[in-house]
């Protein structure tokens, strides 16, 4: 017997977001008219929703509820529709769900990474809007799970063989969409060690500003941080006095190599400062005064940073947080993602300056000073942080002037001395460059002489030359290094490399530092490596006696250092250069130039420093500068030109 109500359309459930207006809607067919009626249940309370007699029910989602719709005829003859589920999502990224949405899923909660131990429960939970709500489909190792087909997977008591990568595919009538992929580690109280699938560090050092006071601490700092992370592990790219383009150029690549479950981090040392709790990293070629569109945004620089799926985000800036062109406005920044992987590292307190200490040939910043001394100690970042903030406190040269500040959103106990347990394909290309092989040279009258190559960042490579005892008939030799007379070609490498000669007591302590055993006879620093575009000629003179006439003698030869070597961190493939023009190269911008460029108090007594670029006692800081005050940092200048050419620059910091 046929019935005398069918329901030919039955309503669906949806999942939206909160404030989301959409209809619900029934159909029916009866022998006589038809009454429809609709309820809704909320927390186990159904009522009947007054007005709601019609077929559609329009709805503004504000909670999570659930419908249904009797359906009558003349002859009292009732019947019920499916219980329907709205859920309501109160809290969704901005921009979600898209402008021209259709109900296709969109993933609004990913599962999380998880370490359980043997036996306990485990549970993974993901949502999705979609209109018709979306059904849930889970994975491990990219294997179908028979038997987890709902937002939240449950293992009462989790095996080591369910150890792996899971996700989840949210799927409708309108197409799919997929989790992000999570590990899920399996074992004993042991497991709960944390390990990173790799470590990268990007230093930036701004010492010689074009339109402000010069600093010093950057190139010590960054030079003594480079070798401490390579201790934990770290693949390093240290690089010194970079314009606006080149610190675009240089993050982009940095954020490149970043993927999920790395440890990042970011240290920046030189001019900057603080507006509306934003923050500013000042490259050498800012104007003065400069506007936030002549700077580069570190929060700007962290969003990206969280956007690969890092596990830790660490952010250390040694640099002045004065307040600067209040009127200026800010740079867009869309709000970080609450996923409890970031610490930021203040060398100095809202509105105030950072300090370098000068003592003799060394120039340090005072947080580097202390940073450098608990970096390598095997606790929670945020911890050993905390252990450089008291010290500094403690610190009589400036107390009362610079205390360091942490903010942090670091949920797990990650340290820098986690191991490292690569799940995908490391960034085997960041890091220093190899430096190129040393080699012999013979002049004709039979001396020879070494040449090596000694690489103390990234784009800075010293040149020395080591001379062999000499053959009997020759006495009083002595080496110079330099440029082949100037020709057509050598003139269009000013831009490139330009070369000083330096005698070894001017050398730098950096050098003297790393390679203390060695007896060098002429040392070159080759800085601003990534403006080479062409080959590297380089002269040696020697001027000797001979000892037979008694007459001064001098011969000459020539080397070549090709590009692909002496620029290999900036000349990989597959990146497009950003779109800034380039400024001129300045004159000695990039050059060989004598290590005394490492400057030193010549009393050889301990003074602090500030932006103004004048020593301080440890007093009150000078204010003469209209441009807020902050450590000493130099000007690395052109570092990107071949940055430009070979780096990535799509997205700008």
């Amino acid at each position: 017997m046929q019935e005398a109500i069918v329901i030919t359309e039955q309503p669906i459930s949806v999942s939206v977001p909160v404030g989301y207006s959409f209809t619900l809607r029934c159909r029916a067919e009866g022998r006589t008219s038809l009454q429809y009626q609709w309820f809704s249940q909320y927390q186990s309370v159904c009522c009947q929703i007054p007005g709601a007699t019609k077929e559609d029910l329009p709805i503004t989602a504000q909670q999570t509820q659930l419908y249904t719709c009797r359906i009558n005829d003349l002859y009292k003859n009732a019947v019920f529709s499916d219980w329907v589920k709205v859920e309501v999502h109160q809290c969704v990224a901005r921009g979600l769900p898209p402008r021209l949405w259709r109900g296709e899923p969109v993933i609004v909660l990913n599962p999380t990474e998880q370490r359980v131990e043997v036996g306990k429960p485990l549970q993974l939970q993901c949502a999705a809007m979609g209109v018709p709500a979306p059904s849930y489909q889970w994975y491990r190792n990219g294997n179908l799970l028979e038997h987890q087909k709902k937002k939240k997977l449950w293992i009462t008591h989790a095996k080591v063989s369910d150890s792996g990568t899971y996700l989840c595919c949210a799927s409708n009538s309108h197409g799919e969409h997929w989790t992000n992929a999570v590990d899920i580690h399996i074992g004993t109280c042991r497991s709960e060690k944390f390990f990173a699938t790799g470590k990268i560090a990007l230093l930036v050092g701004n010492n010689r500003y074009q339109h402000h006071p010069n600093l010093m601490a950057p190139v010590t700092d960054v030079f003594e941080l480079s070798l401490l992370l390579e201790q934990l592990g770290f693949q390093v790219v240290s690089l010194l006095d970079l314009n606006k383009a080149e610190m675009v150029t240089a993050v982009s690549r940095f954020l490149q190599l970043l993927g999920k479950g790395v440890y990042a981090i970011f240290y920046y040392a030189g001019h900057g400062y603080e507006h509306s709790g934003r923050n500013y990293m000042v490259p050498v070629d800012a104007p003065q005064p400069y506007a936030p569109e002549n700077c580069i945004s570190v929060q700007r620089i962290l969003q990206k940073m969280q956007q690969q799926q890092t596990a830790l985000n660490l952010i250390l800036l040694d640099t002045c947080r004065k307040w600067y062109n209040p009127e200026c406005a800010l740079s867009q920044v869309q709000p970080l993602e609450p996923w409890g992987n970031t610490v930021y590292g203040y060398a100095t307190s809202e509105d105030a300056e950072a300090y370098e200490l000068q003592d003799g040939e060394f120039s340090s910043g005072i947080f580097m000073k202390y940073l450098k001394k608990h970096i390598l100690q095997e606790k929670k970042v945020t911890h050993m942080l905390e252990d450089v903030l008291e010290d500094i406190g403690r610190d009589p040269l400036v107390t009362g002037k610079q205390v360091m500040e942490i903010k942090h959103t670091l949920k797990e106990a990650r340290s820098l001395t986690d191991p490292i347990c690569p799940s995908g394909a490391a960034a085997e290309h960041w890091g220093r460059g190899h430096e190129p092989l040393s080699k012999t040279m013979t002049f004709p009258c039979g001396v020879q002489v070494e040449l090596c190559f000694r690489r103390l960042f990234s784009n800075v490579m010293y040149v020395c030359t080591k001379l062999q005892p000499p053959p009997a008939h020759v006495a009083d030799a002595h080496l110079r290094l330099c440029r082949p007379t100037v020709s057509p070609l050598a003139e269009e490498m000013d831009d490139v490399a330009v070369l000083k000669e330096s005698c070894l007591d001017q050398v730098e302590s950096l050098l003297t530092s790393v390679y203390k055993q060695e007896e060098l006879d002429c040392v070159f620093q080759l800085c601003g490596l990534q403006k080479i575009q062409t080959d590297v000629i380089l002269q040696l003179d020697l001027h000797y006696t001979q000892l037979s006439t008694k007459q001064r003698t001098c011969e000459s030869l020539q080397t070549t250092l090709q590009k692909s070597v002496l620029g290999q961190f900036f000349s990989q493939r597959n990146y497009s250069q950003p779109n800034y023009q380039r400024t001129p190269a300045c004159a000695g911008s990039t050059c060989l130039q004598d290590a005394s460029a490492l400057s030193t108090d010549p009393k050889g007594q301990a003074s602090l420093r500030t932006g103004s670029g004048h020593s301080l006692p440890s007093s009150v800081p000078s204010h003469s500068s209209s441009e807020p005050e902050e450590n000493d940092e130099s000007d690395l200048s052109e570092l990107c030109s071949a940055l430009l050419r070979a780096g990535p620059g799509q997205d700008y910091p």
